[in-house]
């Protein structure tokens, strides 16, 4: 099973039932994204606990005045059927700039303006906004 799919249909899920946070397990990738969504505002936090197994990480979501959820959509681009690269000069734009991609590069996981501001290319794992 594809878990970054896994990890974002959680957060989907969760923000359409209005939960205030969701756990699930934890992993370096997952946390990368995480901390992606923090920067950008999209989620309020998150933390890694360690357990016996791989570890738990809970995301607390993030909420309007309205009560709406501040991710709209998530699609996963790259899937374990059809991988997706892109250079750093091709990195798509999602809803005219007000969205943002995420992308897993050489330095580590990066939203798409970090890694076109470096000129790194990479696989484009997903589009939200």
């Amino acid at each position: 099973m594809d878990t970054i799919s896994q990890f974002l249909t959680m957060i989907r899920n969760a923000g359409a039932s209005k939960h205030e946070k969701v756990d699930l397990p934890a992993s370096k990738m997952r946390a990368g994204i995480a901390q992606i969504l923090v920067n950008e505002g999209y989620i309020r936090s998150f933390k890694v606990a360690k357990d016996s197994k791989q570890g738990i990480m809970r995301v607390y979501l993030k909420y309007d005045e309205a009560g709406n959820h501040a991710i709209t959509a998530i699609d996963k681009v790259s899937k374990p059927g059809r991988r997706v690269y892109v250079k750093s000069d091709s990195i798509p734009t999602v809803r005219s700039g007000m969205g943002m991609t995420i992308l897993s590069t050489s330095k580590g996981i990066m939203s798409g303006k970090q890694a076109a501001d470096q000129k790194i290319g990479g696989e484009l794992l997903c589009a939200l906004w």
